[in-house]
């Protein structure tokens, strides 16, 4: 089948499992049913199911069926073992997202920004700070470094609005791989100045190396997240 047939079912099964129409340990309908209820082949049945297992939505039993295994969570929850924007993070949580750029430049990495960011010294960058609002509250700031070269025509209005949703649809880039660190830091000045942190002297922080299809690094980002608004979730797997 198509994959947009495929990526439609995909779409409404987790939607259903997020709203608890498929609660919590419950078995999705039969794969005939699915069949019959989507008018589609087994076949692409089975690759929505085998994209949800993949994403801790549902676990399959032989000769029993799809069991949801999701579990909603109060907090906002951004995946570690996925890629997904801001915007597409916040509309799975249904969330009302904004950003605010406070800080959009361009530099050349040094021996320190290399040494951070894993960019080559020499590589001219963007550099972009981020104030990150759900639902008209301060809870997250991004401090971005994009590789010029592979977002060329960048603006502070396109990181706004949203950077991923450019490269892939104007600069045809192929996201594919990001390599993650999860730490917990005091919070720092600028985390003072635009964060509502309340009585928090920590935050949450995710600091990401992200590749396109040929292996070259074209983003470094460090997320720096209020601790008690957020769960950061994962899916592992056993390997025999």
């Amino acid at each position: 089948m198509p994959k947009a047939k495929f990526e439609q079912i995909y779409r409404d099964l987790k939607r259903k499992i997020e709203n608890a129409t498929y609660g919590f340990q419950t078995l999705l309908p039969s794969e005939n049913i699915l069949t019959e209820v989507y008018s589609c082949s087994r076949n692409t049945v089975r690759r929505a199911i085998s994209a949800l297992a993949a994403e801790g939505y549902v676990q399959s039993l032989h000769g029993i069926g799809v069991r949801v295994i999701f579990q909603p969570v109060e907090q906002a929850a951004f995946t570690i073992g996925g890629i997904e924007s801001f915007r597409e993070s916040a509309a799975r949580n249904h969330l009302n997202a904004c950003t605010r750029v406070i800080c959009f430049m361009e530099l050349t990495a040094d021996e320190r920004i290399s040494r951070r960011s894993g960019f080559p010294v020499g590589s001219e960058l963007y550099y972009i700070q981020r104030v990150r609002y759900l639902d008209k509250k301060a809870l997250i700031l991004d401090i971005n470094m994009f590789l010029k070269e592979k977002c060329l025509g960048l603006t502070k209005e396109i990181a706004e609005d949203s950077i991923y949703s450019y490269l892939e649809q104007e600069c045809r880039l192929n996201i594919v791989t990001s390599k993650r660190k999860m730490t917990v830091e005091l919070v720092t000045e600028i985390d003072e100045k635009y964060l509502e942190l309340g009585d928090y002297n920590c935050l949450a922080v995710i600091s990401s190396q992200t590749f396109d299809a040929d292996g070259v690094m074209f983003e470094y980002t460090q997320s720096r997240h209020r601790p008690d608004y957020f769960c950061f979730q994962d899916t592992a797997v056993r390997r025999k």
